[in-house]
C-alpha cells in the first residue's frame, strides 16, 4: 500500500504537469477527435503534439489503475478514516478530469471549462499526496498515541485494537481563527490557481507586457486580456500577503507545534518563489523555449504549493481546540 500509494502521488503530480505542458505546446487536438484512441489508431503516427497529448493520456491510464488498487487495499486493511477519504478523493477528482478530457476531445470546450479541468488534477494530486503522507511520519497526525509512536516505529499505522502502553502526545492546539484563516487561504490559493489556468486557456498571457508593472501602470485598463492578467497579479499579491500572516502567527505562538511553523515557513518560500517565476514566464514571452520551460516550472511550484496548504489543513483537524474569539 505504500508504494502504491507514492506511485499514486508521483504519477498524479506527472499527469498535473503534463496536463500544463499539453496546453502550453498546444498539444490539445494532438490525437484529433478521437478519444481513447488517437487519431484512429492505438499506436499514432508520431508527429510532435500527438506524443505529447497520447502520453498525457497513457499516464492517466495507468495512474487511474494504481488507484484503483490502492483504494481496495486502503478500504480493506487501513482502518482510518482519513486515508479512506484521500484515496476516495482521488478517485474521484481522477475519474472527473479523465471524462473533462474527453469531452474537450470531442467537442470544443470554454476556457472558463478548461481551466477547471487543471483544478480538478490539482485536487487530485493533494489527495494522492495526503494519502502517501498517511503512511510516514508526517501523516501520524490522526494517531491517538502522538505523533511520535510512528515516527519510531511503536505502532502500526492502521492500529486496529492494539493495546499499547505508549503515552498520549501533546501536538499543540490552534485557535478556531486560526483554522478559519488556513483554510480560507488554501480556498483562495485554488482560486488564483484557476485564475492562473485561464489566463492561459484565454490565450490572455501577453495582456500585461512587463512585470511588476502592467503596461507601463501601475492600474492598467481592467479589460479583456490585460484585465485577466491584472485580476491574477492582484490575486497573487493577496495570497503572498495571506501565507505571510500564517507563517507569522505560527512563528509567534508558542502554542503552535513545529509542524505548524516548518509547514507555514515553506508555503511562504513556495508563493515567494512562485511570483518570481510568475515574473520570470511574462519576461520570457516572446522566447518560446524559454516561456514554456518557465510556464512548467510555475506549474510545479503551484502544485508543491497547494500541496503544503492542503497538508495544513488537515493538521487544523487534529488540533486542540481553544477560545474561538481570538487568534
Amino acid at each position: 500500500m505504500k508504494q502504491l500509494a507514492n506511485w499514486s502521488a508521483i504519477g498524479m503530480f506527472l499527469i498535473l504537469i503534463m496536463g500544463a505542458l499539453v496546453t502550453k505546446t498546444d498539444s490539445g487536438r494532438g490525437c484529433g477527435d478521437d478519444w481513447p484512441l488517437c487519431n484512429g489508431k492505438f499506436i499514432p503516427a508520431y508527429t510532435i503534439s500527438s506524443f505529447i497529448e497520447y502520453s498525457h493520456r497513457l499516464v492517466v491510464g495507468v495512474v487511474t489503475l494504481l488507484l484503483m488498487a490502492t483504494i481496495i487495499l486502503v478500504f480493506r486493511y487501513v482502518k482510518r478514516k482519513d486515508a479512506k477519504l484521500f484515496v476516495t478523493g482521488a478517485v474521484l477528482f481522477t475519474i472527473i478530469q479523465a471524462i473533462m478530457g474527453a469531452m474537450a476531445v470531442n467537442s470544443p470546450q470554454s476556457a472558463t471549462i478548461l481551466a477547471l479541468h487543471f483544478g480538478l488534477s490539482l485536487l487530485a494530486f493533494a489527495c494522492t499526496l495526503l494519502l502517501a503522507l498517511v503512511f510516514t511520519k508526517w501523516g501520524g497526525y490522526a494517531s491517538p498515541y502522538g505523533l511520535e509512536a510512528i515516527s519510531e516505529k511503536k505502532l502500526p499505522l492502521s492500529f486496529g485494537n492494539l493495546k499499547s502502553t505508549a503515552q498520549p502526545v501533546k501536538s499543540g492546539s490552534i485557535t478556531g481563527g486560526f483554522r478559519i484563516m488556513v483554510w480560507g487561504t488554501a480556498v483562495f490559493c485554488y482560486v488564483v490557481v484557476y485564475l492562473g489556468a485561464f489566463v492561459r486557456h484565454s490565450e490572455s498571457s501577453g495582456g500585461c507586457a512587463g512585470w511588476p508593472l502592467c503596461n507601463g501602470q501601475i492600474i492598467p485598463e481592467i479589460s479583456g486580456a490585460t484585465g485577466i492578467v491584472f485580476t491574477h497579479r492582484v490575486a497573487a499579491l493577496l495570497l503572498f500577503i495571506c501565507i505571510l500572516t500564517l507563517f507569522l502567527i505560527s512563528k509567534k505562538s508558542t502554542d503552535y507545534s513545529d509542524r505548524w511553523v516548518q509547514g507555514s515557513k515553506w508555503t511562504l518560500i513556495l508563493v515567494l518563489t512562485q511570483i518570481i517565476s510568475g515574473a520570470i514566464v511574462t519576461w520570457a514571452i516572446g522566447d518560446e523555449l524559454l516561456y514554456l520551460l518557465t510556464g512548467m516550472i510555475h506549474a510545479v511550484i503551484i502544485a508543491c504549493l497547494f500541496g503544503m496548504l492542503s497538508y495544513l489543513c488537515v493538521l487544523t483537524f487534529y488540533y486542540d481546540k481553544r477560545d474561538t474569539s481570538k487568534i
